[in-house]
């Protein structure tokens, strides 16, 4: 199941760190609770990178990743982006790009395949993205927000968005992204998806504040644990009620 976990006292969990299939980046400088509970769970698999990025720990807003590659903003150091690159697996392409909007993880939410992005990115820095990312970019709104990177979170199993998100928009996502999508919250209704929690394939954290009725939705979306048998979703939904409620 989803692992609750917090930086500093902060449930905000997708705000410093960024996880993907082939690696994970935290942010250095916070307790070494946050960094064992990733680590137990990903050291034999991945590798878990500490670094910043442009000397700030908020690494999982300031960029944006997958399988095949990294891309941090321009105000990226050399030094951090070697540290990075010395780092990361042989075959994850790491690039710098010019754009405006430099908080890349609020701007763009993306899985092996697919990528959503802010309708006022620069056109070279989308090509940039699916170049290096292999990916193919949809410029959308999550809910009417702009900021696609925070309200929604999705891998290559399933995905989470902001819980006004409309049935509609909903069915259009999901058809563009072609994985299955349900709106919900993390950290007991916090409506930022993606700077409340991370997933990837097999393993997803999320902050302390998680409800057990949270957990079990991520679980059940995202096929993680007991969540990947879809029959029992209505069984575990009902016990995490039951659970919350007493």
């Amino acid at each position: 199941m989803a692992v609750r976990c917090q930086f500093e006292n902060n449930n905000e969990v997708g705000v410093f760190s960024r996880l993907t299939n082939k690696y994970c980046i935290v942010a250095v400088g916070g307790s070494e609770n946050f960094y064992s509970v990733f680590e137990n769970e990903l050291v034999d698999v991945i590798p878990v990178v500490h670094a910043t990025i442009a000397g700030c720990r908020i690494i999982g807003n300031m960029c944006v990743g997958n399988k095949n590659g990294l891309i941090v903003p321009h105000s990226c150091t050399d030094q951090e982006l070697q540290h990075l690159r010395n780092c990361l697996p042989d075959g994850v392409v790491v690039k710098r790009i010019q754009e405006k909007l430099t908080a890349l993880g609020n701007v763009f939410s993306c899985n092996d395949y697919a990528a959503l992005a802010h309708h006022a990115i620069d056109r070279e820095s989308e090509e940039v993205v699916a170049d290096c990312l292999g990916v193919e970019v949809f410029r959308q709104t999550v809910a009417d927000q702009s900021l696609v990177g925070s309200y929604s979170l999705f891998t290559n199993q399933g995905g989470i968005v902001h819980p006004k998100t409309s049935v509609e928009a909903l069915d259009e996502l999901s058809s563009l992204l072609q994985v299955p999508l349900v709106a919900g919250t993390v950290n007991r209704g916090s409506e930022s998806i993606g700077s409340g929690m991370v997933a990837n394939d097999w393993c997803a954290f999320c902050g302390t504040d998680t409800t057990a009725t949270e957990v079990s939705v991520i679980d059940n979306v995202f096929k993680i644990g007991d969540g990947a048998d879809a029959s029992a979703i209505k069984t575990t939904m009902r016990e995490s009620i039951v659970d919350t409620l007493m």
